[in-house]
């Protein structure tokens, strides 16, 4: 069976070929996507990261969409939440953490990742690695090693850990839905070309 994904692959020059009302409907929409996607939220024991659709949205989105529009796609999720709006994952008692507070989320590591593995995820799709569901799958391994980075290094700070408890708490429960996210990411993928190529038109 062949691996070859069906559907374009993003381009670098995708950014220029695009109306500026189209790049913004693309920003908008993924962001909206990512802010609905954090409202499946799951609390898990022990750790105040709960497990969420986000990474879903950031993979895929990024992949659809390329660098730049998927790392701003991100960042103007973060500035929604800045500037007041529910967006982010809520808390175990229902509510959101809004504005400044935003700064001192243990999770604020994730939210900053999503902004960096969207461009590199958005990259690597410019190269038309995508084209392939192995090498789709691989890309999505890089987007999700950067966000488990930046966000257990910032989860070690926030709540005074060391690294390997920052990875017991903020990684390992995480792997075995984040690997499902992925393939459900990369199905998704086909779907998704159409539907940027068609705002494209």
């Amino acid at each position: 069976m062949s691996t070859q994904a069906i559907g374009p692959v993003v381009l670098a020059d995708k950014w220029a070929s695009n109306s500026t009302v189209r790049n913004a409907a693309l920003i908008g929409g993924l962001a909206a996507t990512t802010a609905i996607a954090a409202q499946i939220s799951i609390p898990l024991p022990n750790t105040p990261v709960p497990l969420t659709l986000q990474t879903l949205a950031v993979l895929a989105g990024a992949a659809a969409l390329g660098s730049t529009r998927a790392a701003l796609a991100q960042g103007v999720y973060l500035l929604l939440a800045f500037v007041g709006l529910p967006v982010l994952a809520p808390q175990t008692d229902g509510s959101h953490t809004v504005g400044h507070a935003v700064l001192s989320l243990p999770t604020l590591g994730y939210l900053v990742g999503f902004i960096v593995a969207s461009f590199v995820v958005g990259k690597i799709a410019e190269l038309g690695v995508t084209r392939n569901y192995v090498y789709t799958a691989l890309s999505y391994v890089a987007g999700s090693a950067v966000i488990y980075l930046l966000g257990a290094t910032w989860l070690a700070h926030a709540i005074h850990v060391n690294a390997s408890m920052a990875l017991k708490f903020g990684v390992t429960p995480f792997l075995l839905g984040d690997v499902i996210k992925a393939a459900v990411a990369g199905a998704l993928l086909p779907t998704l070309w159409k539907l940027v190529d068609g705002t494209s038109k």
